[in-house]
């Protein structure tokens, strides 16, 4: 057996696991997402993170919510090529979607955290984005009576601590879970699930793609970095907002020649190794068609661009990459599995009443 399929095969395994869930998962998601061996997962941390994910109070100024960002209606992302930012700043890579976050092994573009729990306290601290006082919000959210009683009920008291914040926070984003795709009904044996162009997709997807090498697994990610050399984004090159985000960024990093970056150097920044200069983790693809601008710099606007990058190699000077040779209508093929056979069904979403 090839070596592609064999990987293939994993993911197939592992996709149709998650399908098996997925009817289930409509009425009590939260029970299916990976947990830290320290947490427990309760209706009540759900439904509080979900109150917490939509408050404004989380914000410096009282404009932003995780919400702000990772917006339901357009699969928890914000649909712009790099993501909204605190008022006279400029944020400087893209908004990933929450779908089925919890199955992520690391978090944020460059891998910085493995926990939803210390994802969550980033964005409420960066300057560039919520830019809020940690010890602060504790004091906010413990100024409204509503708060403090659900604290008690969910925690045992009322004490609104940032790390229970987090920790409900988590506990919602694990409920976003991508239900019911036409590759899961396809792998659990119903063959009509796929048009015929996406099933020649599938086999590229598979096979001349080479994508499956680096997407399986449950969200068809393989949970590593690669630099690909994803070029700048032309749109950013003279915004000086978005040059001081990366030089503040690259010195909280401790990375010696912060002020002479031109470039965003990837996960390079966390690890310090010559292998991950302008490497970044892998993205899932499940609802790719409603994630978009893509990349971690938002740089290509279409899964047409992305084919494209891919087909001719990625980006100069990469070594992990070469030239696909694809067709115009294996492109076609191709781009068809990708929105056709990955996305989720819509699932009813209900916004909470902020306190």
């Amino acid at each position: 057996m090839p070596k592609n399929s064999r990987i293939f095969l994993i993911a197939l395994v592992c996709s149709v696991a998650l399908a098996g869930l997925s009817y289930a998962a409509h009425l009590e998601p939260f029970r299916f997402a990976p947990m830290p061996k320290q947490e427990v997962q309760t209706q009540g941390k759900v439904e509080l993170g979900k109150k917490l994910f939509f408050d404004r109070r989380l914000s410096g100024d009282g404009t932003t919510s995780c919400a702000t960002c990772h917006i339901p209606e357009q699969a928890f992302t914000d649909g712009q090529d790099i993501s909204q930012s605190y008022p006279t700043t400029r944020n400087w890579r893209n908004s990933p979607t929450l779908l089925n976050i919890a199955f992520q092994k690391f978090l944020f573009h460059d891998g910085r955290v493995t926990s939803l729990e210390d994802q969550a306290l980033f964005p409420m601290m960066s300057a560039f984005e919520m830019n809020q006082n940690l010890d602060y919000i504790e004091e906010e959210i413990r100024s409204v009576p509503a708060y403090v009683e659900e604290f008690a009920k969910t925690f045992g008291d009322g004490d609104t601590t940032k790390e229970r914040i987090a920790i409900a926070l988590a506990a919602f984003e694990r409920t976003l879970v991508s239900v019911n795709t036409p590759l899961d009904r396809y792998l659990l044996g119903d063959k009509k699930a796929l048009s015929a162009d996406a099933k020649k997709g599938m086999d590229l997807f598979q096979e001349k793609g080479k994508c499956i090498e680096c997407h399986y697994s449950v969200t068809l990610s393989d949970d590593k970095f690669h630099a690909l050399n994803v070029p700048e984004n032309p749109a950013y090159k003279d915004d000086p907002r978005y040059s001081a985000t990366m030089r503040f960024v690259a010195k909280v990093y401790h990375f010696a020649e912060y002020r002479d970056l031109k470039e965003d150097p990837g996960r390079y920044l966390i690890t310090k190794e010559k292998k991950d200069w302008k490497a970044f983790r892998t993205p899932a693809l499940l609802d790719i068609a409603k994630t978009g601008p893509y990349m971690h710099n938002g740089v290509f606007g279409t899964l047409e661009e992305v084919i494209d990058f891919f087909d001719r190699g990625g980006g100069q000077g990469n070594t992990v990459l070469k030239p696909l040779g694809l067709s115009l209508e294996e492109k076609r093929y191709l781009k068809t599995f990708l929105v056709e056979a990955l996305s989720g069904e819509e699932v009813p979403f209900s916004y909470p009443q902020v306190p």
